[in-house]
């Protein structure tokens, strides 16, 4: 017999190595796939179960909010980036020692890289995994068609189970009546409820998408609003109990941290704060010690970093408060002089280049000044989408010839992009293998980029560059040597 909901909460009776999970996908973008999922994430976590999250596709700031609702790291997953195999083993290890898994799609289920193939998909990932898929319906405008849609996605791609439907949008209890009787008498899939529209639980968004969980709190009402929409109109009893549990999967131990290793120093804060967790992971697996420092709390660079990596995030929001920060700037640019292996990406390049101008008020603001370049923000999109860059020259993330791939995402650009004394150290073609203009820039040991890389695609950079951090903690402490 399944194992009705409650039941999972009691980890006494439940082994380890029994573990449920599914995939939330969606017709297409905008359906409010991200809202049911933090909804179910609440409810569960409100039950006491051990939720282990994830999110498929590049996004940093949905995890965010996953993480902070169910009090664990929630984990990227890409079947573009990264390998089948390698997917497969985050997927296993993020949900080591939990009851179940929630998967959040990207886009909609079959929307992949290409319009003939289920590459780079949620779909993809989910039979990767072997996990069945709750489908999200926009109801709004909806009545009989809604089970059109259905069908249409039960029978794309029979290899794909889905558990149930899920209707987005709804008017009302007698509109979700409606919908369910459509498709209850056309379809296979089985019908688990709706959430209607509640401002509650409305979340504010941003230029890149909904404002990070480092900056927004999720208050007790509206994790209270989230999980009673789920209680109140989801049958998770039903999902729950309709979900067979997961084959054990042989999961590689961590390596123990290097107590020796040298220390790679990461800004994270509100400013900075799109990082893969899986990146911070794979340096620690090098041998690297991390040591988080909060460029915006005025805290200074750690006295014993052998290098520094800055992520991606919104300095441009801080600009005002992070150009007070001239002492930090001195310490880098004088660390950058001496060969200290840094590297940033996105926001964190931003922070290294010369100054940052606003787009509203042509405010041009101080940043480090590492890159002998000027950033100005726009009001529109500047550049999307997967990338993979070759290394044309040796760097201090890997040798020429290295190849990694990441995501590109920004509202910026330079003002003068071949600034004297920089070089461009990728050539850089898209997902569909087109040759793009994206730029790596590199001066002294110090590389940036508008490019988020992922270290799963190659490990070995990762290892390249604590080698770099290990070598320039020598020179460190033996400048003679």
């Amino acid at each position: 017999m399944p194992l009705p909901l409650w039941l999972i909460t009691r980890t006494d009776i439940i082994p380890e190595a029994v573990i449920k999970g599914f995939v939330i996908a969606a017709t297409g973008s905008g359906t409010g796939k991200t809202t049911i999922t933090l909804a179910i994430l609440a409810f569960l976590a409100e039950k006491g179960v051990k939720v282990a999250p994830f999110k498929v596709g590049p996004d940093f700031i949905d995890p965010g909010h996953h993480t902070a609702i169910a009090g664990r790291t929630s984990i990227n997953l890409d079947s573009w980036m990264l390998s089948e195999q390698y997917n497969k083993k985050l997927f296993a290890s993020g949900a080591r020692g939990c009851d179940i898994a929630v998967v959040e799609g990207v886009m909609g289920l079959f929307d992949g890289i290409d319009g003939k193939s289920e590459h780079g998909s949620t779909a993809q990932m989910a039979k990767w995994l072997g996990l069945p898929v709750v489908l999200v319906v926009s109801a709004k405008g909806k009545a009989r068609s809604a089970a059109a849609i259905v069908q249409g996605f039960e029978n794309f791609d029979p290899d794909l189970k889905i558990a149930g439907v899920i209707f987005s949008r709804t008017g009302s209890l007698r509109h979700y009546e409606y919908l369910k009787t459509a498709v209850e008498a056309s379809c296979k899939t089985k019908c688990l409820g709706f959430m209607p529209y509640n401002d509650d639980i409305v979340m504010p968004e941003r230029h890149l998408g909904l404002v990070t969980s480092d900056e927004l709190e999720i208050k007790k009402n509206m994790l209270s609003a989230l999980s009673g929409m789920v209680r109140d109109h989801i049958d998770m009893d039903g999902l729950v109990s309709s979900l067979d549990p997961l084959e054990p999967a042989d999961i590689a131990e961590k390596k123990k941290q290097d107590k020796d290793g040298p220390v790679i120093a990461v800004a994270r804060d509100r400013a900075f704060c799109f990082y893969y967790p899986d990146n911070l992971e794979i340096l620690e697996n090098a041998g690297a010690r991390i040591k988080l420092f909060s460029p915006l709390a005025g805290e200074g660079l750690p006295c014993d970093a052998d290098g520094l990596y800055l992520g991606g995030g919104y300095p441009e929001v801080f600009a005002g408060q992070l150009s007070c920060r001239t002492d930090l700037f001195d310490k880098i640019r004088t660390k950058s002089r001496e060969g200290m292996p840094i590297y940033a990406e996105c926001g964190g390049f931003m922070f290294l280049c010369k100054s940052l101008c606003d787009a509203d008020s042509d405010h041009r603001y101080p940043m480090t000044g590492c890159f002998d370049m000027h950033v100005r923000m726009s009001k529109r999109l500047r550049s999307l989408g997967y990338r993979e860059i070759t290394l044309a020259k040796d760097t201090v993330i890997g040798k020429k010839g290295a190849v990694l791939r990441g995501h590109e995402f920004h509202y910026s650009s330079l003002e003068n992009p071949d600034a004297d004394g920089v070089s461009d150290v990728y050539n850089v073609t898209g997902r569909k293998g087109q040759v793009l203009s994206l730029k790596g820039y590199q001066v002294h040991n110090t590389l940036g980029s508008y490019l988020h890389i992922h270290f799963g695609s190659n490990t070995e950079c990762a290892e390249y560059f604590v080698e770099n951090c290990r070598k320039f903690r020598t020179y460190r402490c033996h400048p003679k040597s």
